[in-house]
């Protein structure tokens, strides 16, 4: 296979990396002109072989009588296997003590000479006290305290933790058991050893087999290195006063002063983090080569990390301006649509310009179209409350669904709203066509709908009959004025209690004009497609597809049985099976209509609750041509509204006049605003006329 070269970056952390392996494996320097090895063991600074070459107390002895030569502690102390800077530790060849079975006796067990004992101590934490033997009992001690004990059970051995503070020596008394009083494999001899080892090692199985224990029961461990951990340290005081003294050990820069937490008393020196070497030699830490190849590795992850970070930012800004420029051309798309569209429909063209709003205002006014900004919704769209940067309220209509039909319905609104100027119609601000169906501006109604008003749950808080009766009025007027006083008539084609808005003052304002319908003065209707709500559709136009302004007479009929029995015509179902319309029409012709009215309109007013049913009976003809026009229905309601008054407080003579003012049409009751100052004029007469043509 050919040869490939490694990229030059690898190549220099490989470089690096064995360059770190050399340098720590160099760290434990001794000082110069001094011997640094013996056999395979370093020998690192304070320790030395020779004068001037180590500390006082840190003394070994190279012995070159055996191949390979071997290192010992001082002049005569157990042979050193390893010596650790970082660990403040010496590992060494321990020994094994053995006692002959039957004999009941304390010896004396001493790990190191006395002359080592200042600098040095069994590494409690490393090591552990190991029993070999069976049938007997022992117990270790340091002058009166006992330190350990515990019986051997009888599977050759135990092991017991060495307490902190046993220093070197201590006293093992041994107590036999009776005779064959538990059993012991054969691999165990007879006869006990004990012996200090280093955990690891110990609990290493490879190392501890039956071969082994036996050898050691038998006496015959010389062959085979047990090794041991003892801790060393310098001087016998703290960091602190140590750092006062001549002779103080830390000499290395970049190094610090640890007190002894060992079994040695005393403190030692380390290598501050990032560097290794000898810190007990000047000079002697050094930058870790292998910490240069970590922060070598660890930039080049910072910088790969800062690449890859800036691609990802580069990518999410280049989409997010992509988005932004696909949606400015989206909305330019849109507006010179929905702009043409508009025009086309529109009487005066100046209108549009002054009636546009920007989509960033609308979004800014209604915290991007917020849910807790709904107010309610209809068939053609959902509707927000916004509040503009000129502090005014409006409502902000929004279509639910993304088809033609929407879009030509929401044009065809805002073409006939512009046109309409009448106090109890929802005034038009304007609209927004940079979207795909263009966003319709209002006024803000703040009363709710009348549906709302007339289903509440509490039945103390309906409305009170004579707001009833202004508000249907009210729509009346607004549906006369559509019919007959506007450039072109308007049908509304969706009368019904949820498209009457009240303001403040419970003023009706007629709502929702999607699906509204012109039509030429001179014409009497169109043939088109079926929309509206059922329980207010008009029957005839439903079947015929034949749309007029009666189709909203008998829409607004059903309004009034609304108002008067308040029940719900989409839902409400009699005990006879029937609809709404047809049980109250039932009802007033059999004379029962007290059974279906609501009660509060029979307390306040049920003579005429009555005649308005009546009105409302007329509104219900199933043929269009017999249904009484808008006019002449807010005629009549008005001249229903001017009986209420209470004539016995009255002079005759205001009587008569209000007789008066009654034929003529006159509305003494009504506020002065409360028709429209833009209404088509009917003379006197026509009114007069108007009214006897119809059924009383």
């Amino acid at each position: 296979m050919p040869t490939r070269s490694l990229p030059v970056p690898v190549l220099l952390l490989l470089q690096l990396a064995t360059a770190a392996t050399t340098s720590s494996a160099a760290a434990g320097v001794a000082l110069a002109g001094c011997e640094s090895k013996c056999g395979g063991v370093d020998v690192p600074y304070p320790f030395g072989s020779s004068d001037g070459c180590h500390r006082a107390g840190f003394k070994v002895t190279c012995d070159r009588a055996h191949q390979p030569p071997r290192l010992f502690l001082g002049g005569g102390g157990p042979e050193v296997l390893e010596v650790s800077l970082r660990n403040s530790t010496v590992r060494v060849r321990g020994a094994v003590w053995s006692f002959a079975a039957g004999t009941t006796r304390t010896a004396k067990v001493d790990v190191l000479p006395a002359s080592l004992r200042r600098q040095y101590a069994l590494s409690a934490a490393r090591n552990s006290l190991v029993l070999v033997g069976c049938g007997f009992q022992a117990a270790a001690r340091r002058g009166d305290a006992a330190l350990q004990h515990g019986p051997c059970d009888g599977v050759g051995c135990c092991e017991a933790p060495i307490p902190a503070g046993l220093a070197a020596s201590f006293d093992v008394r041994f107590s036999w058991l009776e005779p064959n009083a538990t059993a012991r494999p054969a691999w165990v001899a007879p006869g006990a050893s004990v012996l200090v080892v280093e955990q690891e090692w110990w609990r290493d199985r490879e190392n501890v087999v039956p071969v082994k224990l036996s050898l050691l029961n038998s006496g015959n461990a010389a062959g085979f290195v047990i090794p041991a951990v003892l801790d060393w340290a310098l001087n016998e005081s703290s960091c602190a006063a140590a750092a006062k003294r001549s002779d103080y050990g830390c000499v290395s820069k970049n190094s610090g002063c640890l007190n002894s937490t060992s079994s040695a008393y005393g403190y030692v020196c380390r290598c501050n983090d990032g560097y290794n070497g000898n810190p007990y030699v000047p000079d002697g830490c050094q930058g870790s080569r292998m910490h240069i190849a970590a922060g070598v590795f660890l930039a080049m992850g910072i910088g790969i990390g800062m690449f890859v970070l800036l691609l990802v930012l580069a990518a999410i800004f280049a989409t997010k301006r992509l988005k932004i420029r696909k949606a400015i051309k989206m909305r330019e798309k849109f507006s010179k649509r929905n702009r043409r569209l508009l025009l086309r429909q529109l009487v005066d063209k100046d209108i549009a310009e002054m009636m546009i709003y920007s989509l960033e205002e609308l979004e800014k006014a209604t915290d991007r179209f917020d849910e807790t900004r709904i107010l309610g919704g209809g068939g053609h769209g959902t509707v927000y409350k916004g509040i503009l940067s000129n502090q005014r309220v409006v409502a902000i209509k929004v279509s639910r669904l993304v088809i033609q039909k929407e879009i030509d319905e929401f044009i065809n609104e805002v073409a006939i709203l512009s046109q309409i100027n009448h106090r109890n119609v929802v005034k038009l601000l304007g609209c927004c066509l940079e979207t795909e169906v263009p966003l319709l501006v209002s006024e803000f109604i703040p009363n709710g709908t009348l549906h709302a008003h007339l289903h509440v749950d509490n039945p103390q808080k309906p409305l009170p009959w004579k707001d009833r009766l202004r508000i249907a009025i009210e729509v009346a007027s607004s549906l006369a004025y559509l019919h007959a006083s506007a450039s072109t008539s308007v049908v509304h084609r969706d009368i019904k209690t949820s498209n009457i808005l009240l303001d403040d003052r419970l003023t009706a304002k007629v709502s929702d004009f999607g699906a509204s319908r012109g039509i030429e003065l001179d014409q009497s209707g169109v043939t088109t497609g079926i929309q509206g709500t059922f329980g207010y559709m008009d029957p005839e136009y439903y079947y015929t597809r034949r749309l007029t302004d009666k189709s909203d007479v008998y829409s607004y009929g059903v309004m009034l049985v609304e108002l008067l029995t308040r029940k719900m015509p989409v839902m409400y179902i009699s005990p006879e099976g029937v609809g709404l319309v047809a049980h109250f029409v039932t009802s007033l012709n059999q004379g029962k209509l007290n059974e279906i009215l609501d009660e509060q309109v029979i307390e306040e007013g049920e003579e005429e609750g009555k005649q308005l049913a009546e009105i409302a009976a007329m509104c219900l003809t199933m043929k269009g041509e017999d249904r009484p026009t808008m006019r002449n229905v807010e005629m009549r309601l008005q001249r229903l509204q001017a009986s209420e008054i209470n004539i016995s407080v009255i002079e005759e003579d205001q009587v008569n006049e209000l007789n008066a003012l009654t034929l003529q049409g006159g509305n003494t009751n009504a506020r002065d605003d409360d028709y429209c100052s833009c209404s088509r004029p009917y003379s006197i007469e026509e009114e007069i006329l108007f009214s006897a043509s119809l059924e009383r």
